[in-house]
């Protein structure tokens, strides 16, 4: 080979060498490798296959040959080079199948860092000279400068691949998600971040984090400036800072935001990641149970203090009590007792609720005497201002659930009726059939529900905020507990009102047979059989029914 070819050959390498290195993008950089090595070797076709992870050649680029061609190719990918009669082999079927005048091929191995990166074949279709040692030099390092450029474009195309997975986490996590850099400027901002500050990612990117987020304190100062926990020496193994932040809607929301800070080497901020979580809800729930305990302390506190006090007196050795006040004594310390255990009760019953523990007796019982005896216990106690009627039918058709668990919602219901009626009126207990449903409602003619309450009222350690709320006892556990026990026996329970209108609480019992009819209308007026049970009542000397 003279000197002018040999000067060119190197101008050549040193011309792909620098290629090469400018190009990142994978197809880029194997499309440049082929044609060149084709260019290089004479050829009239080439392909380079690369080494995936089971080891296996897989061709990724080729010059003069089009891709369906290529798995023409795979017996020759899968014979080693160094088996020179199955090369042949499969190089005189390839030709034939190709029906390419495939005569003579050049494999370069693409190796970088004792690695087998994968192969470069070039093909002629004439039988060449073997190239000299000044040839076969430059032909070597040709593979070398591929192996390193297809490994860097390989390395850069896995470091974007990461970063688009990274990034699309980033932006479908539920939680607001934002990074900063050293000079507390936010980098990048997601979909949650916008919907919890109000702004754009657009007018978020460049600004400091504290303008942007502004998390403050219940006095409206800004944390993000007044204590911001990357600001602290020494940091904390995990930052966290929590306060409210105000959307472009108006609302307010309060936010935990945990930081993974990234130091430098001598331990100088460089950015951190925020991860910023909505708690609003924890925290309504956080002082739903604070509220929750403080009332339930109260409310056993209470009768305890009743049954000792009286206890005490009866036991008092300097006084000479009565057979009739003694009795009135004991009656009250029993009733207080009976209180005390149905509070103990509630709570167990909502306990196992929580832990889906509940257990149900299931059997085919009727409904309107138990609406009856609910009644019936209720209304001695409810006050000359409230009426009360039960409209059931004759022929109303066993329902199938617990019978107990069931007496405990309409208690419930109908004590919560007279609760929030501080007027009287009547209360109406009602039952009808629809589809294989039983359907009953306990209303009132009370101050109602707002609207905004109702989705929340069957929650647990809810309670309407008003006037009664501050006036009657409770602990916002009985909705809790209704909702329970008629979920638990297949049934749904709903609320209809409006404030100052009064409240119709309904819910739904399967029956214990299938019904023909597909719904029975709610009479007009009370059944002969429901009037016969209010005059039973009446007899007992209770208020009007």
């Amino acid at each position: 080979m003279d000197r002018e070819t040999h000067l060119r050959q190197r101008e050549s390498l040193l011309r792909i060498s620098r290629a090469l290195t400018a190009q990142l993008e994978l197809d880029s950089v194997l499309t440049l490798v082929i044609d060149v090595a084709v260019e290089l070797l004479a050829g009239t076709t080439g392909l380079i296959a690369l080494r995936e992870e089971g080891g296996q050649l897989q061709i990724r680029a080729a010059t003069n040959m089009s891709p369906e061609s290529w798995p023409i190719f795979d017996a020759l990918l899968a014979t080693p080079l160094d088996d020179r009669p199955r090369v042949q082999a499969a190089l005189h079927q390839a030709s034939l199948s190709a029906d390419l005048p495939l005569r003579h091929m050049t494999a370069l191995p693409l190796v970088f860092r004792h690695t087998s990166v994968g192969v470069i074949y070039v093909f002629r279709a004439a039988v060449n000279l073997e190239f000299t040692a000044e040839e076969g030099d430059l032909l070597s390092a040709f593979a070398q400068q591929a192996a390193i450029a297809v490994s860097n474009a390989r390395l850069f195309q896995s470091v974007v691949r990461e970063k688009q997975h990274l990034a699309a986490l980033i932006e479908q996590s539920a939680d607001g998600v934002m990074i900063i850099d050293a000079r507390w400027r936010i980098t990048s901002f997601n979909r949650a971040m916008e919907q919890l500050t109000g702004t754009e990612r657009s007018a978020a990117i460049g600004r400091p984090c504290a303008e942007v987020v502004g998390i403050t304190s219940q006095e409206g100062i800004n944390l993000c400036l007044s204590d911001c926990p990357l600001q602290r020496r020494p940091l904390a193994d995990e930052p966290v800072i929590a306060g409210w932040v105000s959307s472009g809607d108006g609302r307010r929301r309060y936010v935990q935001s945990r930081y993974a800070v990234q130091l430098g080497a001598n331990g100088e901020f460089l950015g951190a990641i925020a991860n910023v979580r909505d708690i609003t809800l924890q925290r309504a729930e956080e002082a739903l149970q604070n509220s929750f305990i403080s009332v339930m302390s109260h409310e056993l506190k209470t009768p305890v203090s009743i049954i000792k006090g009286y206890a005490e007196m009866l036991a008092r050795e300097d006084a000479q009590w009565d057979l009739a006040t003694i009795r009135d004594g004991l009656h009250v310390i029993i009733d207080e007792a009976d209180r005390l255990t149905r509070q103990i009760n509630a709570l167990l019953e909502v306990s196992r609720l929580h832990a889906d523990g509940m257990r149900l007796t299931l059997r085919e019982w009727a409904l309107p005497p138990l609406a009856h005896q609910v009644i019936e216990r209720l209304a001695p106690h409810a006050g000359p201002q409230f009426s009360f009627e039960l409209r059931f039918a004759d022929d109303f058709p066993a329902v199938m659930g617990d019978e107990e668990r069931t007496r405990t919602v309409l208690e419930n219901l109908v004590t919560n009726a007279i609760k929030y009626s501080p007027d009287g009126g009547m209360i109406r207990v009602t039952g009808r059939v629809a589809g294989d449903d039983a359907v009953i409602a306990v209303s009132d003619q009370g101050i109602g529900i707002a609207a905004a309450d109702q989705a929340r009222i069957f929650g647990r350690f809810y309670r309407v905020d008003n006037r009664l709320r501050r006036e009657t006892q409770g602990a916002g556990l009985g909705l809790f507990l209704c909702r329970g026990i008629v979920e638990a026996q297949g049934g749904t329970i709903w609320v209809e009102s409006q404030p100052g209108r009064g409240s119709r609480f309904s819910f739904t019992m399967p029956l214990a047979r299938r019904q023909l009819s597909t719904d029975a209308p709610l009479p007009a007026r009370p059944a002969s059989g429901v009037v016969r049970l209010l005059e039973d009542h009446a007899s007992h000397g209770s208020d009007h029914v």
